[in-house]
């Protein structure tokens, strides 16, 4: 029995992570369950699955939980420093990291030093530090599992290679929902038609950095990270069937591929019953070959979507941009979804942002989060002057 943390339950990677564990009972135990504003999803989770410890992001959910008779029965924590507390505690033996955005960089750095195995489904946290987290991880001996289904397709196909002999690591992505709309139609783009993705259901963050193609350009520098290649090495290609979750080639010029439904359940499951793998008796959850109509694949428009081509300048230059991009992005994507920025202008604020910012190279922890802390001012700035142009 493996006892798990899910940090960021309330989430979609954290909803649907509980949906594969209910699956198997007898592999899996709900230990630790932490989730932010949505108290009342928190609450009902923690009564179906009764786990010893609980962390609430905001003070309305702690008075909640301790009112209910469940919350007598467990231990509450509370904000950034009671998640980092959880997540030390002794019985926990995994943590699946679903928080989104910046706010996973310390519970997973303290996951990483308490030496806990590790589900990574956060892109955000190894964007800003993927260097300072994976020589964390070797030294402490810790493996991160990733989840999101580009990387599990990656670390599978890399499963038992020596990196060596990669040539090429082909990132998929379906091209998000304007995959076949015209730049000029971009411009009156509603928050509803954003977060309507042809394939995949997601979390509203993610689901615009997958409009944007942002979330591709996040996946490169997490790839650099998480697999130790340089940007050089890493080709994005829109494949809309999103069948093809990834592809390596090898020097000898053989490829490998992962294949799987678009269910974000599948990646879970092997992330959390890793090196094993479980059955999966869901028949939609699986790819019938005679009913594709085909496999398609075509480059990127960095036109259209030119987030791209700030991730690869990041990537390029490393140091603390692509801690700014980051923070940026975020700062950007929340105040669109908030109504107060035309989605185009999301890439003017991130530009505008890695126009003015002097990076540092071999940057310590204390770099990146001055440059996260600079970033996100100068794009509420640059927001700001935006609303009244």
């Amino acid at each position: 029995m493996v006892n798990i943390a899910i940090l960021g339950s309330t989430g979609s990677i954290g909803i649907n992570t509980l949906e594969v564990i209910r699956k198997f009972p007898g592999k899996f135990r709900v230990i630790a369950l932490s989730g932010n504003s949505n108290s009342a999803l928190l609450e009902r989770q923690a009564r179906e699955f009764r786990p010893l410890f609980v962390c609430v992001g905001q003070a309305a959910g702690v008075r909640r939980l301790k009112a209910s008779s469940f919350g007598k029965k467990v231990k509450i924590f509370t904000e950034r420093a009671g998640l980092e507390a959880m997540v030390a505690e002794k019985k926990i033996d995994k943590v699946v990291i679903a928080i989104s955005g910046s706010a996973a960089l310390f519970p997973l750095l303290k996951a990483i030093e308490c030496k806990k195995e590790i589900a990574l489904a956060n892109k955000e946290s190894l964007v800003m530090a993927g260097s300072a987290i994976m020589a964390m991880a070797r030294k402490n001996k810790v493996k991160i599992i990733p989840v999101d289904s580009e990387q599990s397709a990656i670390w599978q196909c890399l499963e038992g290679e020596d990196t060596v002999n990669l040539r090429n690591i082909y990132l998929t992505a379906s091209g998000g929902p304007f995959r076949e709309t015209g730049i000029n139609k971009l411009k009156a783009i509603s928050v509803r038609r954003v977060l309507r993705h042809p394939k995949w259901r997601m979390g509203r963050k993610i689901s615009v950095d997958s409009a944007t193609m942002m979330n591709k350009g996040l996946e490169l520098l997490e790839a650099m990270f998480l697999f130790g290649v340089s940007s050089e090495k890493i080709k994005i290609l829109i494949h809309p069937e999103a069948i093809v979750h990834s592809m390596v080639e090898f020097i000898d010029g053989v490829i490998l591929a992962q294949l799987s439904a678009t269910d974000m359940r599948i990646p879970i499951q092997y992330a959390l019953s890793y090196p094993a793998r479980l059955a999966n008796y869901d028949a939609g959850s699986r790819v019938d070959f005679c009913r594709l109509e085909g496999l398609h694949f075509q480059k990127p428009d960095f036109m259209k979507f030119p987030c791209l081509k700030l991730a690869y300048l990041a990537a390029s230059e490393l140091g603390t941009l692509p801690a700014v991009l980051s923070a940026a992005n975020e700062v950007s994507v929340n105040e669109f979804l908030r109504g107060g920025l035309k989605f185009i202008s999301i890439y003017t604020v991130i530009e505008r942002v890695i126009a003015r910012h002097r990076n540092i190279g071999n940057p310590d922890l204390e770099d990146i989060l001055h440059a996260d802390s600079w970033a996100r001012q100068e794009a509420h700035n640059i927001i700001n002057k935006l609303k009244y142009t």
